[in-house]
This record gives C-alpha cells, sequence and structure tokens, in this order.
C-alpha cells in the first residue's frame, strides 16, 4: 500500500542539515513497515535492529556514546557494511533502550553523514531519570492510520484519489454516489494498516473487525503493562467512554459521566497518558474564535476522539449492514462518528493546532476552528444532506471578513465566503 508520509521520509533524506529521524506513532499504525519500503526505495543497504529484548543491542549503547565504536557493533551485529549516505539504519522497538535515543544526538554531531532512523511504540517510551532525551537533535514525522485518500489508493482506486487530489469538483460531483460507497467502506474498515489489507485482499467484513477487536485489545494489555499502576484504571474508564461521549448531543468531555462527582484531578494524568500514547486525541474549546487562537484556549473544555475510527465502530460493535447499506448512516450517532473522521483527516495532514468553538450560552458552536496561513477558518460539520447551520450564517453574516468551510454528504459548491466540501473530498 502507498503511504503518504513516504513523501516526507524522501524530503527527510535529502534535506542539507538532516537530523536522525525519529518516527511517532501509536501501536499498530505502520511504522516498521514504512521504514523497509522507504530503505527498499531509496537506499543501497538496510541496516535493521529490533531493540526490544536484545541483550547485544543493550550492551552495545550501555557502554559510551563513542559513535565509531557503535557503528562498528551495528555493523557486526546486522552482518551489514553500514557506510554513509547508501544504508539506512534502523533502530525499531527503541522504548526498549532509552540509551538508544540519547545516542542519537552524537550521531546528529559527530556523524551527520549517517542516515540513521528510530521507530517505537508511544505507549512504551518512558525516559528513565538519567537519560537525556535529543532535543534539537533530532528530526520528528508523525505517522498516523492510513486517512481516506490513503485507503482509496490501498483498493486500487488511483483515479479516484486523484480527482480529489486535483480538487476536479465538476467530476467527483458526477460521481457522488460512488464516492459516498467508497466511504461507507472507509467508516467501517477504519485505517488500521492490518484491517485495510485484510479488506483490500478479502473484503471479509469479520475477519476485518477480528483483526480491529485484536488491535483494542492489545492496547488494553499495553495499558497494564506500561502505565503507572495506579493509574491503569483510569485510563480504561476514559478509553471506554470516548465513543458515548462523542455520540451524544453536546461532545464536549464530561468527568461526570465517567463517575458521580468525578473531578478533572482524578482524570487529567489518565487523558495525558492516552494522548501521549497517541491513542486519543484532544481538541480544546477556544473562547473567542480569532488569531492567535492558542490564546483564547479553555483550558477546562474539551472534547476528545480516537485515533481511528474503524476501532471506534468495533469498540461500539456497529455491525456492517449498518454502516455499509442503511441510507441514514450518516446521522447515525448525531455525527460523533463524522466529526471523528474529519478529525482523523486533519490530524493526517498534520494540522495544529485544532480547537472547537463555543460560546457561554451555547448559542454559537463551530465544531472545529483551524488556521491556514494568516486565516482563521471556521468550520461546520454535517453527518448528512441537511446543513442548517444557524451559528455558522450568524457567525459570517457578523464577520463578512472570514471564509468558513462546511463539511456535508452535499456535492461541492461555492456560496459566498462559504464553501461547501463533501466528506470525502476533504
Amino acid at each position: 500500500m502507498k503511504r503518504l508520509a513516504l513523501q516526507q521520509l524522501i524530503d527527510w533524506k535529502n534535506k542539507p542539515d538532516r537530523k536522525p529521524l525519529m518516527l511517532n506513532g501509536a501501536r499498530q499504525v505502520g511504522k516498521t513497515w514504512l521504514l523497509h519500503e522507504f530503505a527498499r526505495l531509496e537506499y543501497k543497504k538496510e541496516a535493521y535492529i529490533v531493540c526490544r529484548k536484545n541483550d547485544l543491542v543493550q550492551q552495545l549503547f550501555a557502554q559510551d556514546f563513542n559513535v565509531e565504536r557503535i557503528l562498528r557493533g551495528l555493523r557486526a551485529i546486522t552482518s551489514v557494511d553500514i557506510t554513509p549516505n547508501d544504508t539506512l539504519i534502523i533502530l525499531d522497538e527503541v522504548q526498549d533502550i532509552p540509551e538508544a535515543l540519547e545516542a542519537l544526538k552524537y550521531f546528529k554531531e559527530e556523524a551527520p553523514e549517517y542516515h540513521i532512523a528510530v521507530a517505537g511504540s508511544l505507549l512504551g517510551i518512558s525516559l528513565h531519570n538519567d537519560i537525556s532525551f535529543p532535543v534539537g537533535k533530532i528530526n520528528v514525522i508523525n505517522l498516523f492510520p492510513l486517512n481516506f485518500e490513503e485507503f482509496l489508493m490501498a483498493k486500487g482506486e488511483e483515479e479516484a484519489h486523484k480527482l480529489i487530489a486535483i480538487h476536479d469538483f465538476d467530476t467527483i460531483n458526477l460521481i457522488h454516489d460512488k464516492f459516498t460507497d467508497l466511504l461507507r467502506q472507509y467508516y467501517y474498515v477504519g485505517g488500521m494498516p492490518e484491517a485495510v489489507l485484510k479488506y483490500v485482499e478479502t473484503e471479509a467484513l469479520q475477519e476485518v473487525r477480528n483483526i480491529q477487536l485484536e488491535i483494542l485489545q492489545g492496547y488494553d494489555l499495553d495499558f497494564s503493562k506500561h502505565a503507572p499502576r495506579e493509574q491503569v484504571p483510569r485510563i480504561r474508564m476514559v478509553w471506554n467512554s470516548i465513543p458515548s461521549q462523542l455520540f451524544k448531543e453536546n461532545k464536549k468531555y464530561i468527568y461526570g459521566a465517567l463517575r458521580k462527582g468525578a473531578r478533572a484531578n482524578d482524570f487529567e494524568l489518565a487523558i495525558q497518558w492516552l494522548i501521549n500514547s497517541g491513542l486519543i486525541y484532544k481538541v480544546p474549546r477556544c473562547t473567542k474564535p480569532e488569531l492567535p487562537l492558542s490564546i483564547y484556549e479553555d483550558l477546562s473544555a474539551f472534547k476528545l476522539y480516537m485515533l481511528d475510527i474503524g476501532l471506534m465502530g468495533a469498540m461500539v460493535r456497529t455491525v456492517p449492514s449498518q454502516v455499509l447499506i442503511k441510507n441514514d448512516i450518516f446521522k447515525e450517532y448525531k455525527g460523533g462518528m463524522t466529526e471523528q473522521y474529519v478529525l482523523q483527516q486533519m490530524k493526517s495532514k498534520c494540522i495544529e493546532p485544532i480547537y472547537y468553538h463555543s460560546t457561554n450560552d451555547s448559542r454559537l458552536e463551530l465544531d472545529f476552528v483551524i488556521q491556514r496561513d494568516a486565516e482563521m477558518i471556521p468550520i461546520e460539520v454535517k453527518a448528512e444532506k441537511n446543513v442548517r447551520a444557524n451559528s455558522l450564517t450568524a457567525m459570517l453574516a457578523r464577520n463578512p471578513q472570514l471564509h468558513a468551510e462546511r463539511y456535508s454528504m452535499l456535492p461541492y459548491k461555492q456560496q459566498g465566503n462559504l464553501t461547501n466540501i463533501p466528506l470525502y473530498a476533504i
């Protein structure tokens, strides 16, 4: 399958001031596969090392940070003649050897001609007190589940992907039903690479669901393995509550829904742990939709989303017929599934920061607010074709200089300072 992040890796390789690379991402999003593919396409040689439970590598990095000695050791362990510029060194599961992360600083300073990339589960990266993270000495690329464009390419829908990429809305509008059907499929399958691959190869819906449930089970086991013991029950409560919180009318995260009388202090650490692990995304409220958005952030109000729409569907046990056939699927769950999809698309394009906006009396609410160049873009998300939007209309009337975007199941249409974009063409 094709990953759009591959181009980011190629750009990294060609940077004159390239630093060692850290490929970040949650478990099972395809980090190892992508680095192998990158090495196959762009390098003559690959020196691949798994750090997890590898005593030799542990000893290699535990001695000191002499880069020449470390390179000799890596050549001996991999039986690869590691040479500058034409070999990609990959340290996988690097979270098990924090010293290997610290060593990247010395590769940057003493051997920048060597290309080295590390990958590891964010669930497990926890540095010891005596380990120094190489701040400013590494480049970072974030990898997410496949977005809808990548899903199209995986299914062999190259022409459909091309139409979206070049914004050929005249043609897209003619095959609206086809794109709608493909989007339904993505809502069910999601973007976890193993699930996508199984679907592309077999279209076996139950096998896809089994893979999703196995991934969820693996995450649950990781909570016990990596999280502080006293936080594990709270992490599970937050994790399991996200779909129900998103599917209610007011999607603001409510601590009281977790436990009667619960307060922020009870669950802040659990939420932050899940964010750091890459498993959930936090979208804070901004009190005023003006630039710079960050100075209007309300630290006490936010919405939480999962990393993948397919996993969320598996968690709430959606059935295939409900997603793939039922006519009103796009308005199901009060739009929670649709907001999850839109947020995922934005995250996959590295859009930051992302906020939502509501007034204190809740009379005005914007699903998302982002900054594009020097512009603030209000975004409204509609799960179907009914797009009455009193909040957005009122806001644009008061601020005619703004340009807003609405994502819905309506075809593309430009209406003054409002652009209607179909969900599948975001």
